[in-house]
């Protein structure tokens, strides 16, 4: 029986290697200079420099993976035989230079692990343009052993109160870099980006001083003629924004779809669990004008996209957006007020749709969890999810017809 554990090559360790070996050892990079690799028992890789100083065999502790990457390792192990070369000891050159790493360098290093993680290319680019644009400023040139938690409330308090959320998500991701730092053996002691104890004691509590904000949403009254002046426009973008507008799909969602998803005989899309929010399959009822408006799709051979920009690759993240400023631009030009949400009074976005979706399954007396079902929401608590053994696709088949009536203006049953 062929064994399925990767092999290094005669040249050394691979970062494939490295990345999926599980099976217990040392494996050697053979690069000349004592550096190896230790999985223990547990699959916890170690990487460990053997090298000869003065006679004596001493053995170094570089970092873990995937805290370390190979390149790194290999980088600092070379450096350990240019100190002994030059007739220095590398371990006490390492304590010095230990804890020199500023915290502009741990963003990047941790970067390196943590972005692929990340599917959306959007998540990708946040991640680093929040930091870059908040943390890196005031806090990139001080090294991340000194960093205290007066330091992180100077990057955190003039955004606090005006950008909460954005503060929010700063804040935690300093502290997973600071966690990275820690075990990666560049910082010792608490996390001073940690909140729960520490920073909660300092700054007000996020949802006493913001109210988060909802997508602006079609008013019930103006859904119906807005779904008669998109079903009148042309382009790519505007049939996805049908689509979405048919099935109460996310924007992500619809964008990403491809056509091995989609079985048209039988009315149905599978989302899979690595596309959904929730990370779990979902079914989607096609309505027939939903089925319909793919029958009359271009297929480009080259792209699997249902929606497909015009290089084939998947529509932007604005595509969708973009048509609706487009109908409130021209509503506006008309000297008309537009499609604007009755509380925000700002215009209606595309995933808004589905609070308006819901607001009409509530006024017209459809239960509360074929409601939710439809959105793709998780609906009770886990033992109940456990327990809820149909996903009502067939009911939600006819909730989607009752509410596509709606929008072509007719009432759907209540």
């Amino acid at each position: 029986m062929t064994s399925r554990t990767p092999r290094a090559t005669n040249s050394g360790l691979t970062a494939a290697f490295v990345s999926k070996v599980k099976k217990p050892g040392k494996y050697h990079d053979g690069k000349g200079t004592g550096l190896y690799l230790r999985v223990d028992d547990a699959g916890r890789k170690q990487w460990v420099q053997r090298i000869t100083f003065r006679g004596k065999r001493i053995e170094l502790g570089l970092g873990s993976h995937p805290f370390v990457s190979l390149a790194n390792a290999r980088e600092e192990a070379a450096q350990n035989k240019r100190f002994v070369r030059s007739g220095r000891d590398p371990r006490l050159e390492r304590r010095k230079g230990r804890f020199d790493m500023t915290f502009a360098v741990a963003v990047d290093r941790y970067l390196e692990i943590k972005l692929k993680e990340f599917r959306n290319e959007k998540h990708r680019k946040q991640w680093r343009s929040t930091l870059d644009a908040y943390a890196v400023p005031k806090i990139g040139n001080i090294h991340v052993d000194s960093l205290s938690t007066q330091d992180i409330l100077g990057v955190l308090e003039p955004i606090w109160r005006e950008k909460t959320e954005t503060a929010r998500r700063v804040r935690g991701r300093i502290e997973k870099v600071l966690d990275w730092a820690a075990v990666a053996g560049h910082r010792t002691g608490e996390n001073p980006a940690r909140y729960k104890g520490n920073l909660s004691e300092l700054l007000p509590r996020p949802r006493k001083i913001a109210q988060p904000k909802h997508h602006p949403a079609l008013s019930l009254k103006d859904a119906p003629r807005w779904w008669s002046l998109l079903q009148a426009r042309d382009g790519m973008s505007a049939k996805a924004l049908q689509f979405l507008g048919a099935t109460l799909a996310r924007s992500g969602e619809v964008r990403g779809m491809t056509w091995d998803e989609v079985d048209l005989e039988r009315a149905l899309w599978v989302i899979p669990a690595n596309r959904m929010k929730a990370r779990r399959e979902h079914r989607v009822p096609l309505p027939e004008r939903a089925v319909a408006l793919l029958r009359e799709l271009p297929r480009l051979e080259r792209s699997p996209f249902v929606f497909f920009a015009p290089q084939g690759g998947m529509l932007s993240d604005m595509a969708l957006s973009a048509v609706m400023r487009r109908m409130q631009a021209a509503e506006e030009m008309a000297g008309r007020r537009g499609f604007l949400d009755e509380r925000s009074g700002r215009p209606a976005v595309p995933h808004g749709l589905r609070s308006t979706f819901r607001d009409w399954a509530a006024e017209h007396g459809y239960d509360h969890v074929l409601a939710e079902l439809a959105l793709a929401h998780n609906v009770g608590s886990e033992v109940e999810r456990a327990y809820r053994r149909t996903d009502m696709l067939s009911r939600r088949r006819t909730l989607l017809e009752d509410w596509l009536a709606f929008l072509n203006g007719t009432e759907g049953p209540a």
